[in-house]
């Protein structure tokens, strides 16, 4: 609603001396003034607490208790107004209504009021309210469980808690508003651990209806690079209505499928979204996010580690000189030893030599009494296998003689050859020689075959 300046002041403002408007006003300027500022802005106090007093309804956000007022934001889909009462009434309203909280849907009653504020206390416009009542649940609170279950259905809050978050990350990513407090916040927590690796810087919206899509796209861009271990989604607090970028559903199941761990940094303790749940870890403050990201401290690990080397080269030192003090202790006793190790060895080779005589010479009488026993058996065999031989030479030679041609031919045969030797068997075959050759015993005669008897 537009307010015109002059019916306020014409109205509630006190008279001001022309000639003395015109010669501190800006020149050629026809507006009235200039009027003291508190003047004015009381006169707007008084203007804002005349108008109607109604009812609105819609979604608190942002509840906040002070020691004197109850603070919050009445919402809806159309806008938004600042709001504020009385501890005391609100405790009644409560009493009355019950317990109150970020997202209800409420119906409140109530006027415009205005804090003039001062030289050291910023203005200030609310709706004053005076009574209250509970509509029901919030849509904002609602829709968001919705999709905290519907992401919890496909398993997409467990994702992220699977993936191993590194011991001593050497590039880590962090997306944040380049000039927030958040960006110096993880700096410190990393300072304050005395890592020295690499940060990748994604800056991005934080809070408006542009900051979802830019942090996905920041996200994607940071896995993309294969340096980056794990990244860091850093904000400071904020309302409700601030964060709720950070329970859009393309980011959350963005974060949920990178193949890097997302550690969640946006609130406070008491803010809860849904990046908070899909991602792999969740932290209250960008400080705590840095520590999580790099959970050894570095200069704590580079002592313990330089005072473990001094004590391995005193170890060291102390094992070398108790080998030393061994060794000089063992050296002492060698030569006894080696005396004694030799005069074992030899009287061991002396009863070894001297078995071994024993043994060769009743070796050698067993060998003489197994020869003589052998070449008593050899000669009798000898003896026997001569007359065997003997025997049978004799038969033998009756055999032969049995099938000798020439006996044959003494008892008045006679053997037909051809002249060249072969024997003839048949009279065809003695006709086709025509000369042959008579063998008697005691002499061969040639002969010619006649043909024509």
């Amino acid at each position: 609603m537009r307010v015109s300046a002059r019916p306020i002041l014409d109205s509630q403002m006190p008279d001001q001396s022309p000639r003395a408007s015109a010669a501190l006003g800006i020149p050629g300027s026809s507006l009235p003034g200039p009027y003291p500022v508190g003047e004015y802005a009381a006169a707007l106090q008084r203007r804002l607490r005349d108008f109607a007093r109604v009812q609105l309804i819609g979604e608190v956000v942002n509840l906040r208790i002070s020691r004197a007022r109850a603070y919050f934001e009445l919402r809806d889909g159309g806008g938004a107004i600042p709001c504020a009462a009385w501890l005391g009434d609100w405790e009644q309203m409560r009493r009355r209504a019950g317990e109150i909280a970020d997202g209800m849907q409420v119906v409140i009653q109530g006027g415009c009021d205005y804090y003039s504020g001062s030289a050291s206390s910023s203005p200030s416009f609310s709706f004053s309210v005076s009574d209250l009542r509970i509509a029901g649940e919030g849509d904002l609170l609602a829709r968001i469980e919705r999709l905290r279950k519907a992401l919890d259905a496909e398993g997409l809050l467990e994702i992220q808690k699977r993936l191993h978050l590194p011991a001593l990350p050497r590039t880590i990513g962090v997306v944040c508003a380049e000039s927030g407090k958040a960006r110096d916040d993880v700096r410190a927590g990393l300072a304050r651990h005395g890592w020295a690796g690499r940060i990748v810087w994604a800056f991005a919206p934080v809070q408006d209806r542009y900051a979802a899509p830019a942090i996905t796209r920041a996200l994607q861009d940071l896995a993309a690079c294969g340096e980056v271990e794990v990244a860091i989604v850093a904000r400071g607090g904020g309302s409700l209505a601030d964060l709720l970028c950070f329970c859009d559903e393309t980011l959350c199941r963005t974060v949920a499928l990178l193949a890097i761990p997302v550690i969640a940094s946006v609130g406070h303790h008491t803010d809860r979204t849904l990046l908070d749940d899909v991602a792999a870890a969740s932290c209250s403050t960008p400080t705590h996010a840095a520590e999580v990201a790099v959970p050894v401290d570095c200069a704590e690990a580079r002592a313990l580690l330089a005072e473990q080397t001094r004590r391995l080269r005193a170890d060291a030192g102390r094992a070398v000189l108790s080998r030393a003090r061994l060794l000089a202790s063992l050296c002492r006793a060698p030569r006894e030893h080696l005396l004694r190790q030799r005069h074992c060895l030899h009287q061991q080779l002396r009863e070894i030599r001297a078995a071994g005589r024993r043994r060769i010479a009743m070796e050698a009488r067993l060998s003489s009494r197994r020869a003589a026993a052998v070449g008593g058996k050899a000669e009798g065999a000898a003896r026997e296998a001569r007359r065997k031989r003997t025997v049978e030479l004799a038969r033998l030679a009756l055999a032969l003689d049995a099938h000798d041609p020439q006996r044959t031919l003494k008892r008045g045969y006679a053997l037909v050859q051809s002249r060249t030797g072969e024997t003839i068997g048949s009279a065809a075959a003695a006709r086709q020689a025509r000369e042959v050759l008579l063998r008697f015993a005691d002499d061969s005669v040639e002969a010619d075959v006649r043909t024509d008897l």
